[in-house]
Formats: C-alpha cells, sequence, structure tokens
C-alpha cells in the first residue's frame, strides 16, 4: 500500500464530511477519494458529482466492503458509528472515525475488544486539536518539564450559536465537551477521574431548556484540576483555548492565533489580539489538513497515529459520567476497565 494511493470512501456527507471528502480531493496528498455514503442518497450523488472518478454507493457496510476501498472516513451521526466502525475491524480496513466513538462507554467497549480480538490497531478517533500547531506545541512544552509539574488546565470551548432545537443539554457534553475532554488527558497525560458539571443562568439565546453555558471540573489521576467552559451561544463567535498553569509559567494556545501566548520566571509576560474567528472550520482547517496528512500516512505505513480507540472509549465513559453529573449537579466518578488487562 505504502507505493500506491490510498482509495480512501466517506461515510456521511454533512458539513463535516463533505468538508474532509474536499480536503482528500484537494490537500492531501498519497490519498484518493473514490467512494461516499450517506442516507440522503441525492446528497451523497451531488457531492459524488463534483469530483472525477467519485462514486456514491447507498449501503455504507457495502462502502466499507468494496474492495476498491482501501480505508475508510466516518462522519456519519455518532448512533451508527458501532456498527460501521466494527464493519471495518472486521474489513480489516484502517479507519478515521469523527468523535464520539460511539454514544456509551459499553458499545465504546465492544469496538475496542474487536480490535483487540482482531490482533492490529486500525482506529483513529477525530480529535482534531492534537493535531492543531499550538496544541501540540502545548503538549509538547508541558511533557518536556521546562515549566516544571502542570497544576492545572483552563479550557475555553465557545460557538456563536446552535440555533438547533435538538441540541440539548446533554449534547453539549457529549459532543462538545468530549473536545476538551481529550485535550485535558492530552496535556496531562492522564486519565480523569472525577468530573462535575455545573450549570450557571443560561443565556437567553439557547434554546428553551437547554443548559447553556455549562461549566465542566475535571480532576486528573494526578490531582491536577481541569475548568472547562463551554458556551453554545455565545453570539460572538468561535473561541477555542487552552491554558496551562504550572510550576514555573503558563502558556495559553488559542490567542493568539499565531503563536502560542507564554509566560515564565525571568521572561516579560506576552500579548494578543485580533479576530474572533466564526466557525471551528475557520479555526481548525488546518489542524484537519494535519490531521488527515498523518492519518493517511500511518494507513501506509499500517500504523495509527493520533487518538486511539482507547481514547475514544476513555472520553466517552468521561462524558458519560458528565451526563450523570448534568443532572444531579454533583461530582461523580469516572470507571474504566483496565488497559492492560481488557479482553
Amino acid at each position: 500500500m505504502a507505493e500506491n494511493e490510498l482509495r480512501v470512501g466517506v461515510i456521511g456527507v454533512g458539513m463535516m464530511g463533505a468538508d474532509h471528502a474536499d480536503r482528500l480531493v484537494h490537500r492531501v496528498a498519497g490519498a484518493r477519494l473514490v467512494a461516499v455514503s450517506d442516507p440522503d442518497t441525492a446528497r451523497a450523488a451531488a457531492l459524488a458529482g463534483r469530483y472525477d472518478g467519485v462514486r456514491s454507493v447507498d449501503d455504507p457496510l457495502a462502502l466499507v466492503a468494496d474492495d476498491e476501498v482501501d480505508a475508510v472516513v466516518i462522519a456519519s451521526p455518532g448512533f451508527v458509528h458501532e456498527e460501521q466502525v466494527l464493519a471495518c475491524i472486521a474489513a480489516g480496513k484502517y479507519v478515521l472515525c469523527e468523535k464520539p466513538l460511539t454514544m456509551d462507554s459499553e458499545s465504546s467497549l465492544r469496538v475496542l475488544r474487536a480490535e483487540r480480538e482482531a490482533g492490529k490497531e486500525l482506529i483513529q478517533v477525530g480529535f482534531m486539536r492534537r493535531f492543531d500547531p499550538q496544541y501540540a506545541q502545548l503538549q509538547q512544552l508541558l511533557a518536556s518539564g521546562d515549566l516544571g509539574r502542570t497544576l492545572l488546565l483552563h479550557n475555553t470551548h465557545r460557538n456563536k450559536s446552535v440555533p438547533n432545537p435538538e441540541f440539548r443539554s446533554e449534547m453539549i457534553v457529549r459532543d462538545s465537551l468530549v473536545h476538551e475532554v481529550d485535550v485535558a488527558r492530552f496535556m496531562f497525560g492522564q486519565e480523569i477521574t472525577t468530573i462535575q458539571v455545573l450549570s450557571p443562568a443560561p443565556t437567553s439565546h439557547a434554546c428553551e431548556g437547554v443548559v447553556d453555558p455549562q461549566v465542566a471540573l475535571f480532576t486528573m489521576a494526578g490531582g491536577g484540576v481541569v475548568t472547562n467552559e463551554v458556551f453554545v451561544n455565545c453570539q460572538v463567535g468561535y473561541e477555542v483555548r487552552c491554558e496551562a498553569v504550572s510550576e514555573r509559567g503558563t502558556a495559553i494556545a488559542g490567542r493568539p492565533q499565531s503563536g502560542l501566548y507564554t509566560t515564565r520566571v525571568g521572561e516579560p509576560a506576552g500579548s494578543w489580539g485580533g479576530t474572533v474567528d466564526p466557525d471551528f472550520i475557520a479555526r481548525f482547517g488546518l489542524a484537519y489538513d494535519l490531521e488527515f496528512q498523518a492519518w493517511v500516512d500511518a494507513t501506509r505505513r499500517g500504523e495509527v497515529v493520533g487518538a486511539t480507540s482507547w481514547d475514544g472509549y476513555a472520553s466517552t465513559a468521561v462524558c458519560e459520567a458528565g451526563m450523570q453529573s448534568l443532572a444531579s449537579g454533583q461530582p461523580v466518578a469516572v470507571t474504566l476497565v483496565d488497559k492492560e488487562t481488557l479482553t
């Protein structure tokens, strides 16, 4: 496979999947988009018609089984991920699955066990912030120990608006906060042991009954604490940043977007300025490009990079506990299976 283009199929061609299809055609080397599938067959056919040599396949499982598809991108709704990822595992095909891996920890465990039984890692979960240059630089800085032990993280995640009345409070936890869950695990290199979701007075711009904004508190296995603000109807724009507080300094990814904002003992403080991005595609477009290029390159080598199936499972388990905390307002312990003895 390493000497030939990777033939890729995309399942789910809504806004995210269509953007990924265009990315594969125009901004990723070593790969060729060959097939797309979506329950809206007219939409899939229209997308396929934009590009030479791309077929529309009505059945997503038929796309997975197609001998002319080497690897699969899953950008479908989360409730069908388990079936589609399991099909990729059964077919021995590498898959980049957008978050969440599945909708709950039990189904994520089934996927994880199936991959273990197959004897080969095949799954990358689409936590693209790991590939954002600033987030990657921040993680490398913290891992280097140059700032000493990391004590705190402060995450901010704001969307301009989510007018969809079906985007309820629980979805803010499962579909938005899940990014902060992975960021915390990525930056600390540890699991989250407890989560508490607080419900401030909601904005008047939220749909009736929706808790927005939300504040979540994570306790890490090593004792560190992470604060998270998720505000999906802030009305301003798309603001995402992460501030790390360490023993000998601080660093912020996401302010400004032209570089890592850093302070440390013996150096003057930095500054920032600029406009707010309108949406996640503008803010993380480069991260998606880098993520897909890394996935293609790794797949051609027969490897997995980025967030693994374990990361997808662990993040789902944290969000599951987070939804319990959203309902009660109390801290909830996160329970994970033993990674080493999982069968």
